[in-house]
């Protein structure tokens, strides 16, 4: 965990379909302030209500944007850990690897559901994990169409960056856990969430 009386600064994105008052996103910043200050935010476009994402560089500048403001407010000199859901995540990363260019990394990054294959070519998309130096805590569901395990673990094998995986057993994009593996597995999804909070605990005291 953060250093005594330092507890870290959490920018939480949104994903490409549901807005930061989502209730998985508004879930996950209760969940990441027992931990630290959270602070959610919406890409232009969702507050345009528009349904296509922008650009990539209009939500990097935009996620640089969100993060400034944040830390305006929270005191610019404390830890701070770049968090996602899919795009969100995506787009973290590439901030992050700005960052990291300009002297000013985050503590981590944390990618929940991170989208490694595009939905409409398949196209992998590890170029901008490759490039990391950003310690990645990544959450993945088993049965997520996005990211396959295997294929992600063979993306980390050859990041640069420290990396660690939580695979939510039978957890879909969102994580979620179906009815028939939760009853298998004798776990609900309250328990899966509760596990990979203590991950994600775990994972920033190993952070710098």
């Amino acid at each position: 965990m953060p250093r005594p009386n330092e507890t870290p600064l959490f920018l939480l994105a949104h994903g490409a379909g549901a807005a930061s008052a989502s209730a998985w996103m508004q879930a996950w910043a209760r969940r990441l302030a027992t931990l630290g200050e959270v602070e959610v935010f919406d890409y232009p476009y969702m507050l345009a209500g528009r349904r296509t994402p922008d650009k990539q560089p209009a939500l990097i500048a935009a996620h640089r944007e969100a993060l400034a403001a944040a830390r305006a407010r929270h005191g610019g000199g404390r830890r701070f850990v770049l968090a996602g859901k899919s795009m969100g995540s995506r787009v973290g990363c590439h901030l992050a690897v700005q960052l990291v260019a300009e002297g000013d990394p985050p503590t981590a990054n944390l990618c929940f559901g991170y989208p490694l294959r595009a939905v409409s070519t398949g196209v992998l998309r590890d170029q901008v994990l490759l490039a990391m130096r950003t310690p990645v805590l990544f959450v993945q569901g088993s049965k997520d169409p996005l990211c396959n395990v295997a294929t992600l673990n063979g993306v980390r094998a050859r990041m640069s960056a420290l990396s660690a995986l939580v695979v939510v057993d039978g957890g879909n994009h969102s994580l979620e856990v179906g009815a028939r593996d939760r009853k298998a597995q004798g776990k609900s999804q309250e328990q899966w969430d509760e596990d990979v909070l203590t991950a994600v605990v775990g994972f920033l005291g190993t952070a710098p």
